[in-house]
């Protein structure tokens, strides 16, 4: 045993040695990375708060482009019907609603059909994007004016079912939104603000995701925002605040956005086509169709732009339990393994400029292989403190470095909310969000990299992504 436990000792002496400089090496360098996030993303939000200063109502002019909102959706029966006419009232001067059911065995179709009083078309969808899956029928509403189409196809998956509905959409500019999502009233006239000062550049933008948990909505609209109730979902809630408002923001603010989340995000559909629209194969379809399109326009020489708009435009549910967000963040890290991957030709050549020299660096070394490094320092330093080895400066400064600055820039990004937006403004929700900034480094940071691995080693085995199931409340109800 002696033998055994001095042997180890060994082992983890020749690791300290080896690994101590460069894993502070990486968490500095890392956290240097938020230090320059949060200094641009302050820059792009002084920018974007003078512009914003000017009325809202003077985006919605006759340069607006046309807007085709795609909601993909399958077994979406509870709220569906709330979602489409929260998305039919959106304010914006030409806007369509898509919705395509993909292969629904619930009644969310019924449901369409009797709310809007649906009537069967004869209707050729055209095949810009070639689809694997058939398309069986298309519905409008028999009034003649409600710019609602309902396609009906064969079941196939998300990404299909987006690419069915731009085929089907036809303005120059297609949303893409979850149907379990809230808009802002005025999402569509804030997102697209960027394709109206700048129509021949601008190919895509997005806007800030928000959890919804916790808020009374009612109709399809956020009346009132709070605080989940849940530590689980409170803790997501600092996560999106620090991902969107400080990481997206700096992104755009550089010139290297190369992720649009999947919730809410604006393209136009000419662009979108070009690429073959969104990858099916992909676990990560989002990330691969931002990619798709960076690498294309650079490809073809032509000059374009992608930007993120700071505001508060979209609000989702985020996963109630741990089984769920384990899938969720399983799936999020495999698709980033597997999108990385197939866009690696594009890392450090001369021709994609900053994305190829930067942005994808980034994401590898900090994103993909953050939980991996992570996992091997805490595994090296509980080795060395149980067997007395442990240098107590490097294992304070390690702890500092890898979650004492991790809480630092979450609270910046709650302080750009509050001087931005300030959405929460009940004192007990401010001081619940500080905790979960806290909390969130002390066990759920650790659980989270334990799903990313797994997800990541799943990919590598070849094993098939299952999606599940995340349970929905519904738009209606009110969670307190």
């Amino acid at each position: 045993m002696n033998t055994f436990i001095d042997g180890l000792r060994s082992t983890v002496q020749w690791l300290y040695a080896v690994t101590s400089i460069p894993i502070l090496v990486y968490f500095t360098l890392i956290n240097l990375s938020f230090v320059v996030l949060i200094c641009t993303a302050g820059l792009q939000f002084r920018r974007y708060l003078r512009m914003r200063d000017a009325s809202v109502d003077t985006l919605g002019g006759e340069l607006a482009l046309g807007v085709s909102v795609i909601v993909p959706t399958y077994n979406e029966e509870v709220g569906v019907v709330t979602s489409a006419k929260a998305m039919l009232s959106l304010r914006y001067p030409r806007h369509e609603v898509v919705i395509v059911d993909d292969g629904s065995t619930d009644d969310t179709f019924a449901l369409l059909r009797d709310a809007f009083d649906l009537i069967r078309i004869p209707r050729q969808v055209p095949q810009d994007i070639p689809l694997r899956s058939l398309i069986t029928e298309v519905h409008v509403p028999r009034d003649g004016h409600t710019r609602l189409v309902v396609v009906r196809k064969t079941n196939s998956g998300r990404s299909e079912a987006i690419n069915a509905g731009i085929n089907a959409a036809v303005e120059p500019l297609v949303a893409v939104i979850d149907a379990d999502s809230i808009l802002e009233p005025d999402a569509l006239l804030r997102v697209s603000k960027p394709f109206t000062d700048d129509p021949t550049r601008m190919v895509a933008t997005g806007g800030t995701i928000r959890a919804v948990n916790g808020s009374r909505v009612v109709s399809g609209r956020l009346v009132k925002l709070a605080m989940p109730k849940t530590w689980l979902a409170r803790i997501q809630v600092v996560e999106y605040l620090r991902a969107f408002l400080i990481g997206r923001t700096g992104w755009s603010r550089l010139g290297m956005l190369i992720l649009i989340s999947g919730a809410f995000g604006m393209f136009r559909r000419d662009v979108v086509v070009e690429v073959g629209g969104l990858d099916p194969d992909s676990i990560g379809e989002d990330f691969e169709l931002m990619l798709h399109i960076h690498k294309h326009m650079i490809d073809t020489g032509r000059d374009y732009s992608v930007e993120f708009v700071p505001e508060p435009v979209c609000w989702t549910e985020v996963p109630s339990t741990f089984a769920v967000l384990a899938r969720q963040r399983r799936r999020w890290h495999r698709g980033l393994w597997e999108t990385l991957w197939a866009y690696r030709g594009m890392m450090f050549r001369r021709r994609y400029g900053r994305i190829g020299a930067l942005a994808l660096p980034y994401y590898w070394l900090f994103e993909l292989f953050a939980p991996l490094l992570e996992a091997f320092g805490i595994i090296v330093v509980l080795l060395g403190l149980a067997l007395g080895i442990v240098n107590i400066p490097y294992a304070i400064l390690f702890l500092v470095l890898a979650y004492g600055l991790a809480i630092l820039v979450t609270l910046a990004a709650m302080s750009v909310e509050e001087w931005a937006f300030h959405r929460y403004t009940r004192w007990r929700d401010l001081a619940a969000t500080v905790a979960a900034a806290v909390l969130e480094n002390f066990g759920y940071r650790q659980l989270t990299v334990f799903w990313r691995l797994s997800g990541w080693w799943a990919s590598l085995r070849g094993k098939k992504q299952v999606w599940g199931v995340m349970t929905r409340t519904g738009f209606d109800e009110v969670e307190s």
